[in-house]
């Protein structure tokens, strides 16, 4: 099994940023827990990150047209709120994508309660800090596997 952990927009600057919300762990930190968690069930993992919309949508294009991966977890940042082209990206594969967050996004602004891409998604995972990661790839073994 392989899975693709993509991070979208200013999620490059985790650690660094808004430390009450989303943690004092770099991303490069939680890549390398994720890793470690994976390699202990023998799953493979990928590791994306972008700021700019379209690349993020060409890496769904491409898990889908190379089958580089069984699932996806997807942490959009804040193209969850109004990024209709993710969402139809999304849609169009036949991959499951959990979109995860760090942050209890329910709890938070008002403008980031509603997400435009949950619908397409197999599962939404949200206010665990780091820990949202583990939980998304633990609901898509599970996917998987069914």
């Amino acid at each position: 099994m392989k899975i693709l952990i993509l991070n979208g927009v200013n999620l490059n600057l985790t650690g660094l940023r808004e430390t009450s919300v989303y943690g004092a762990q770099t991303l490069e930190e939680i890549n390398t827990n994720i890793k470690a968690y994976c390699e202990k069930d023998g799953i493979e993992t990928e590791f994306y990150q972008s700021n700019i919309e379209g690349e993020l949508v060409n890496k769904l294009h491409e898990a889908f047209l190379k089958k580089t991966c069984d699932g996806i977890v997807f942490n959009p940042g804040a193209y969850t709120h109004y990024s209709y082209a993710l969402r139809d990206a999304i849609a169009s594969i036949d991959i499951p994508v959990v979109e995860t967050h760090m942050s209890n996004v329910h709890a938070r602004e008002e403008f980031r309660g509603k997400s435009v891409l949950s619908e397409v998604c197999v599962g939404v995972v949200c206010g665990f800090g780091a820990g949202s990661y583990i939980a998304a790839i633990e609901g898509l073994k599970v996917k998987l596997q069914s």
